[in-house]
C-alpha cells in the first residue's frame, strides 16, 4: 500500500526516539519528534513537498529522554502547548522532569520552570500522555500514564500554576501505564481508555468531569495481556467507536461496540502475537474507509483494511519494515495534497532514521478542522461526514494511544478512483461540551475550518 517518501525528510541521521505529535503552533502545523538522550526535532513543510528541520534551541532539550508527547491548548489562549514526558527510569521515580512548552512573544518557555511551579514538575516514570477536555470547556488537562507510580492529571491555572488534579477527578491509579486514548467511548462526552501492562486495563467513564473505572463491566480489562497501542475507529459510520488494541507479544484485539458491550472481531492474522507498539487509524488511500496500521519492534509492521463489514489483512508495502525498531508513529498531510503521510519513529534497541510513507492515490478527499471557542484545535471533537453513499465518523485526536498524537484534523476519503465517488452532503461537528454545528454541502478536496457555536465565523 505505502511507498517510501523518506527522501523528503531533511536528513537521514539515525535517531533514537519514541513519541511524535502533530500540533498547531504559532507558525502553523508542525511535527514534534522526541529524542531519547538526543535532540528533539521540530519538522515543518518547506513549501516544495519536502520537510525542513526548524527546531528552535528552546525545544531541543538534548539531554532529555522523551517518551510520550502531546499537544493541546491547556491555557485557553488559542495556541497549543506541547507536553513532553521525559523519563530516564523504566518505572517508579525518574531523575529528570517533564516539559510543558508554551509559546510566548519571547519564544518557547517551559512552564514547569516558573517559580509558581517549584516542586510541581513530574518525575514519575511513564509512557503516554493524552489531552482531555473533561468538562467541555475547550481548556485541556493532561493525563499521564505513569509506570509503577500513580497517574497524574495536570491542569493549568490563569496564573500559569500547574496543579495535579488526579485524585480530585478520580484517576490517581497506580498503574503499569502504557497507552491512553480519549473520546466518547461509552458516554457522549470524553472518556478515557488506559492500556496497562502486568495488570488490568482501565475504561474511565466521564461522569461530569469525574472518572469511574468500568473496564470490567464492559469486558475491556484484559488483566493477563500487556497493552501497547490503541486507537478509536468507527469503520461502519454508525457513530459508535470501536477500540483496536495492540498487545506486546499477546493477541491483538479489535473490540467492536455492540449493544451495551464490546465483542472482539479481530481477524486471525491480527491475533497472532507480535511486538506491537503504536496503532493508528486513518484513511491512508482516501477510499472512504479507515485502515489500521500497527508499528512493531523488530518485527514486520501490519496493516488491516475494512471491507464488506470485516477487517482483513492488507499489504503495508514499503512500510512493512521487517527489520525496523519501531517505537512511535504519527499521521498528517505533510505537503497539503490531501493524501496522508505516515511518519515512523524508531529506537529503544538502537538508533534508526525516521521513515516517511504515503499511499499514492487519485481518490478525492475532504478535511475538517474544528476549533474551540478560543480558536485552538478542538481535540476530542467528533466529526461526521454524510455523503450520498453513507456516513463516516472521525475523532479529532487527543492522543494516539501509545506515545504519539496525530494531526488535529478529521480526514475523509471520498473515493473516485479505487472506490466509487462519494458526494459530500453535510458535515456535523460535536464538541466535547455536546454542542453541535452542521455545514451543508461542503466542497470536496478542501480543508474546512468549523468554529465552535459560541463564536462567530471570522
Amino acid at each position: 500500500m505505502f511507498e517510501d517518501r523518506s527522501g523528503r525528510l531533511p536528513d537521514r541521521r539515525p535517531l533514537k526516539g519514541y513519541g511524535a505529535a502533530v500540533f498547531v503552533g504559532p507558525d502553523g502545523p508542525r511535527v514534534f519528534v522526541g529524542g531519547y538522550g538526543t535532540d528533539n526535532r521540530l519538522l515543518a513543510p518547506d513549501g516544495t513537498g519536502s520537510v525542513a528541520d526548524v527546531t528552535p534551541e528552546a525545544l531541543a532539550d538534548p539531554h532529555g529522554h522523551a517518551f510520550g508527547v502531546v499537544a493541546a491548548d491547556v491555557d485557553a489562549d488559542g495556541t497549543e502547548e506541547l507536553y513532553v514526558h521525559n523519563s530516564d527510569a523504566y518505572g517508579g521515580i525518574a531523575t529528570e522532569t517533564d516539559r510543558l512548552f508554551d509559546w510566548t512573544a519571547r519564544g518557547w518557555r517551559d512552564v514547569f520552570t516558573l517559580p509558581v511551579n517549584a516542586g510541581r514538575e513530574n518525575v514519575r516514570a511513564g509512557r503516554s500522555v493524552a489531552a482531555v477536555d473533561r468538562l467541555g470547556t475547550g481548556r485541556y488537562g493532561l493525563l499521564l500514564a505513569c509506570y509503577g507510580a500513580p497517574m497524574r492529571f495536570y491542569e493549568l491555572g490563569d496564573d500559569d500554576e500547574v496543579t495535579d488534579m488526579a485524585e480530585e477527578v478520580g484517576v490517581d491509579f497506580l498503574t503499569g501505564g502504557r497507552s491512553l486514548v480519549v473520546g466518547p467511548i461509552v458516554t457522549d462526552r470524553t472518556d478515557v481508555f488506559v492500556g496497562n501492562e502486568r495488570g488490568p486495563n482501565y475504561l474511565l467513564r466521564n461522569e461530569r468531569g469525574h472518572f469511574t473505572d468500568v473496564a470490567a463491566e464492559f469486558g475491556l480489562d484484559a488483566p493477563s495481556e500487556h497493552a501497547r497501542g490503541v486507537a478509536l475507529v468507527d469503520p461502519d459510520g454508525d457513530g459508535r467507536f470501536d477500540l483496536a488494541v495492540g498487545n506486546w507479544e499477546e493477541p491483538n484485539r479489535i473490540y467492536e461496540r455492540r449493544g451495551d458491550g464490546f465483542v472482539d472481531v479481530a481477524p486471525a492474522a491480527w491475533r497472532e502475537p507480535t511486538r506491537t507498539r503504536t496503532v493508528l487509524a486513518a484513511d491512508f488511500d482516501n477510499d472512504g474507509t479507515c485502515e489500521l496500521f500497527a508499528n512493531a519492534m523488530g518485527a514486520p509492521n501490519q496493516l488491516l483494511r475494512h471491507r464488506d463489514g470485516e477487517w482483513t489483512v492488507g499489504d503495508p508495502g514499503a512500510a512493512r519494515e521487517p527489520r525496523g525498531l519501531g517505537t512511535g508513529a504519527t499521521v498528517c498531510d505533510v505537503d497539503g495534497d490531501g493524501t496522508l503521510e505516515l511518519l515512523v519513529v524508531h529506537g529503544e534497541l538502537g538508533s534508526q532514521p525516521l521513515s516517511l510513507y504515503a499511499a499514492p492515490t487519485e481518490n478525492e478527499w475532504l478535511r475538517v478542522r474544528p476549533v474551540t471557542e478560543y480558536g485552538a484545535p478542538a481535540r476530542n471533537a467528533v466529526v461526521t461526514l454524510r455523503t450520498d453513499r453513507g456516513a463516516q465518523t472521525r475523532l479529532v485526536c487527543g492522543g494516539s494511544g501509545y506515545l504519539c498524537q496525530i494531526e488535529p484534523v478529521a480526514h475523509f476519503g471520498l473515493g473516485g478512483d479505487t472506490a466509487p465517488l462519494a458526494t459530500p452532503r453535510e458535515v456535523t461537528v460535536r464538541w466535547p461540551d455536546g454542542r453541535v454545528r452542521t455545514v451543508e454541502t461542503p466542497a470536496s478536496e478542501t480543508e474546512l475550518t468549523v468554529h465552535h457555536p459560541a463564536t462567530r465565523d471570522p
